[in-house]
């Protein structure tokens, strides 16, 4: 694709996207910033909706909003808190009662006061990973029966901000927000490539923003907030051309260690797939059985309850 920094948006996706009005797409992390933006795509082009999101007043506005946009489409709204897996767990039993073709894992936390959660992980680490790792377990069954089923995960270029430490695997230890969002991510990332490397029904797309202003890069100390976002804005590409990304996966999928993202390093330009070289096959697997371990402790633990 020709790069344009300055590309007409209703052109690219005139050029590069479909009709989606046989598609039904389930997203967490809704009513974020590129949840929010995507949505608006997808249902312009009559795409039916399913927003995962924790604050249900929010989605049941944006639901509205959508409908505005296009009354022909249908959304359904299923609540959910990552952070508890209670709330986890129903969110997946009320999407195996809806069919859907798509599921987005949009949700993620970065630099917000750090806690654990009843899971004993930090809330970065379950949030941006294992609650959206074990949502994509439980639900793969049913996307197996669906026609174009496909996975797509928001993954960043944090990722390489740090490596597996098997001794710290939610990098609870760690101090800078960076990194514990980087290892999140990182896990989300190499574990679903593990996942889906031999994977025949399911496609699987991991896609990035790059680097652009919502509310989870708006959370810095208030001394220097506003020089950050003034900095994002004037350097970096906006939310609706960040979402194109997102919008992009919809249509194309990855290989075993592909990514979408911005074509120029990874932060301006149009979508891309390119081959990542950021972590090797033996840590890739490492990753995969340390999230599988956590996958079958959670899924024990919850059977004995």
């Amino acid at each position: 694709m020709y790069y344009n920094i300055n590309m007409n948006i209703n052109k690219w996706i005139e050029k590069n996207c479909s009709d989606l009005s046989n598609k039904t797409i389930a997203i967490t992390g809704s009513t974020g910033g590129l949840g929010r933006c995507v949505c608006r795509y997808l249902v312009k082009s009559n795409a039916n909706l399913i927003l995962i999101d924790r604050d249900t007043d929010k989605a049941k506005a944006q639901a509205n909003e959508l409908i505005s946009i296009n009354p022909n489409i249908n959304i359904d709204i299923i609540t959910c808190e990552l952070t508890d897996f209670s709330s986890v767990k129903l969110a997946i039993e009320k999407l195996n009662e809806i069919q859907f073709n798509v599921l987005i894992l949009n949700a993620g936390a970065y630099n917000i006061p750090i806690n654990k959660t009843n899971l004993g992980y930090n809330n970065v680490f379950q949030i941006n990973f294992l609650s959206q790792y074990y949502m994509v377990k439980k639900l793969l069954p049913k996307l197996r029966k669906q026609s174009d089923a496909k996975v797509i995960a928001l993954g960043s270029i944090a990722h390489d901000y740090s490596k597996i430490n098997e001794n710290d695997i939610d990098f609870s230890l760690e101090k800078r927000a960076s990194k514990i969002y980087g290892n999140s991510k990182r896990f989300l990332m190499f574990s679903l490539y593990e996942l889906f490397k031999n994977e025949d029904k399911v496609k699987l797309s991991i896609v990035h923003p790059g680097v652009t202003l919502t509310n989870m890069t708006n959370r810095y100390p208030k001394a220097i907030n506003w020089l950050v976002k003034f900095g994002i804005k004037i350097l970096f590409p906006s939310v609706n051309k960040a979402s194109l990304n997102i919008l992009y996966s919809i249509y194309h999928s990855c290989g075993y260690h592909e990514w979408i993202g911005p074509k120029i390093f990874d932060i301006w330009g149009q979508p891309t797939i390119k081959k990542l070289k950021t972590c090797s096959s033996l840590e890739s697997k490492k990753i995969f059985d340390v999230s599988e371990n956590l996958y079958n402790l959670i899924n024990k633990s919850s059977s004995n309850c």
